[in-house]
């Protein structure tokens, strides 16, 4: 899956991944810049907290982004594929200056989202300048492909993650979130070894990946941002490898990454 194409005249928004468990309460840096990147007070920001199984994830970042000046803030309750397909909701989206998926289950997203007009819309609606960032299982369900599940450690292994389709805003990223916290290198690891066209972005919580148009990440946040790149695989025993086995992969990159660095992601390229 191809991100939309971007029409003439027109720049792709930012996409703007976050690790889960961003700042909330003090100076909520990185909700206050994606807020200020889509227009500030006069921003229009549709909330889509499908992933959440609690009834009042909307409202919480609704009353947030209010509080942080926002112009306008409302939820696109999408509980089911049917009401994912209604020019209501795409409507809606015609509308936004920005898109914001809450965390939760990214498997509640791919299966109600997927596929629809709503997810066809945020596609379109970001090649053509929107702003969609998305937190925890939001973010995870930005790229392509999408790590829906698996398990802790740091040693890869063929049953360590399952996959699902993503939303596919883009196709250069495999995502992974709560990334230092919950131990979570191998899993990614295993994702690439599946897939070793792509980057694998893991983020900490309270850091965000802000992917501009031009396809350069700058980080935000207080934690890091590791970035693999596996374009240089030398040799991957995922072929081989049974189930619970250890994969070996050798002549992968791997950088870290803090506040102000930038990777683009169109020259593997990292800076500080």
């Amino acid at each position: 899956m191809c991100p939309a194409p971007v029409e003439q005249d027109c720049q792709r928004g930012f996409i703007v991944p976050i690790g889960g468990g961003e700042d909330q309460l003090r100076d909520r840096e990185i909700l206050s810049r994606y807020l200020e990147m889509c227009g500030g007070s006069n921003a229009h920001i549709v909330v889509i907290p499908t992933a959440s199984e609690l009834d009042d994830t909307g409202a919480r970042y609704q009353d947030l982004f209010r509080e942080l000046g926002a112009g306008e803030v409302g939820i696109l309750h999408c509980d089911n594929r049917k009401e994912c397909n209604s020019q209501d909701f795409v409507d809606l989206l015609d509308r936004a200056d920005g898109i914001f998926m809450t965390g939760g289950n990214q498997l509640r997203l791919s299966t109600t989202l997927g596929g629809t007009r709503v997810a066809q819309q945020i596609r379109r609606r970001n090649a053509a300048g929107m702003h969609v960032a998305g937190t925890s299982a939001g973010a995870a369900f930005v790229p392509e492909h999408m790590i829906a599940g698996g398990h802790e450690g740091s040693t890869p292994s063929p049953d360590m993650v399952t996959l699902a389709p993503g939303l596919g805003l883009t196709n250069r990223l495999i995502i992974d979130q709560h990334f230092r916290e919950r131990e979570r290198l191998g899993r990614l690891l295993t994702a690439l070894a599946f897939n070793p066209f792509a980057i694998g972005i893991g983020l900490d919580e309270d850091t965000a990946a802000f992917i501009g148009p031009d396809d350069v990440m700058e980080v935000a946040g207080s934690g890091g941002i590791t970035v693999i790149d596996p374009s240089e695989l030398e040799f991957s025993s995922m072929d081989s490898a049974r189930r619970d086995q250890p994969v070996s992969l050798i002549g992968i990159r791997m950088h870290i990454l803090v506040a102000g660095g930038t990777y683009d992601l169109a020259t593997r390229k990292a800076r500080p």
